[in-house]
């Protein structure tokens, strides 16, 4: 992750964090936007940019002027503001990585990124989480602050339990947001993302934008998250749905095919590892209860499924020579470590013995013989042969 500054328009500095792929390289690049009052380094933009990044995305999320730890006022900001501060970061991108295809928003972040994907020819897909329909719903939050505000022309509010300057020419560029007609001609692929429990933006929002908006479109329920997603299995949930949702919309350049398996990772998330093998992406990571966030297999899991799929490769094969009646091959792989005294015919006598326990089902008209025979052959899949024989490992720094 690196932190830098770009200007805006304004000649003001905002400061911002990419995110980039373990290994650094990425396929193609996301914008984020933040929530009302938030900064860029609230949870919830943290865990969808590290979920984006681990799948090839490099994420750009920032501080809008006047917040977090960009330069200028808040008082002086608006709703049209923040999506002038969006074309900015979408124009850093196009310079030094490249233009945003992917625009993620975040509460009001959320109406930000549907109303100035129309000035961002780049972008394929928007997503939202937690979004309002209209910038003016923004304007609820300021209670009987309201009425003052627009009877003197500002006054301090309490958001989030900090202080914010309103001036009502916030107020007044809200109002003139309506999102009903960009919503209409929004051309790009729309994911809508929300809690039906959200105290703070009701579902009635989700529906309203997912409704008005023409394919294509999809709407995924966030369950019992709250508006901030506090909890981290619902924001990193949200950035494994977006990432998966977002690639079949997206003009990306693939990894070249390479003979070798390559795993990233990083040591501020001690487990969790991307994995390029040759063209495909994967992750790997350990369970919750071994400290890991269970975004991908652990690796034994990895070592069953390799024997699992190779034995299924070559029974399946084998029955097509044979011209079998079998319809269909599964396997299950499980792996454990058993005493050395229980195991009549290891080579080790002391100690603990790693054991893939492989139990095979065979669907189709086969008699005994045939399925034994097949069994016979299940042991002859390479990954067995390899588990079986001297394995040499070469290791040595880059």
């Amino acid at each position: 992750m690196t932190k830098f500054q770009f200007q805006n328009r304004n000649g003001q500095n905002l400061t911002a964090n990419l995110e980039l792929p373990p290994g650094g390289q990425w396929q193609t690049t996301a914008l984020f936007a933040h929530c009302f009052t938030c900064s860029r380094n609230i949870k919830a933009a943290r865990n969808i940019s590290r979920s984006l990044a681990e799948v090839g995305f490099a994420v750009l999320r920032f501080d809008f002027t006047g917040l977090g730890e960009s330069d200028g006022d808040f008082a002086d900001t608006t709703f049209s503001s923040n999506l002038d501060d969006l074309e900015d970061a979408a124009e850093w991108l196009s310079a030094n990585l490249a233009a945003p295809q992917l625009l993620v928003g975040h509460s009001l972040g959320g109406a930000a990124v549907l109303a100035v994907a129309e000035r961002l020819d780049s972008v394929k897909a928007v997503a939202t989480l937690a979004a309002p329909a209209n910038a003016a719903h923004v304007l609820k939050q300021l209670g009987d602050d309201l009425e003052t505000i627009e009877r003197e022309g500002s006054a301090e509010v309490q958001l989030a339990g900090r202080p914010f300057r309103i001036r009502k020419d916030f107020v007044d560029d809200a109002r003139r947001h309506t999102l009903d007609e960009r919503l209409h001609n929004l051309r790009r692929a729309l994911l809508v993302m929300h809690s039906p429990v959200d105290q703070a933006v009701s579902v009635d929002n989700a529906q309203k934008i997912f409704t008005t908006a023409l394919h294509p479109k999809s709407f995924v329920s966030l369950d019992n998250a709250d508006h901030l997603l506090s909890d981290e299995a619902d924001s990193q949930y949200a950035g494994a749905v977006i990432a998966t949702w977002s690639r079949r919309f997206l003009q990306i350049d693939e990894p070249a095919a390479t003979e070798q398996t390559i795993v990233y990772g990083r040591t501020d998330d001690q487990f969790l590892c991307r994995v390029q093998a040759g063209r495909h992406s994967l992750l790997a990571d350990e369970p919750e209860k071994a400290g890991g966030s269970d975004l991908g297999p652990d690796p034994y899991k990895y070592l069953a499924a390799a024997l699992g799929t190779c034995t299924v490769m070559t029974l399946n094969m084998y029955a097509r020579h044979k011209k079998l009646a079998v319809e269909r091959v599964s396997c299950e792989v499980s792996h454990d470590r058993i005493h050395a005294e229980d195991c009549d015919d290891c080579e080790s006598t002391s100690g603990k013995v790693d054991q893939l326990t492989r139990v095979i089902t065979l669907e189709g008209d086969l008699d005994e013989e045939q399925r034994q025979r097949m069994l016979e052959i299940a042991d002859r899949c390479p990954v067995h042969r390899t588990l079986e024989n001297e394995i040499r490992i070469d290791s040595r720094l880059d």
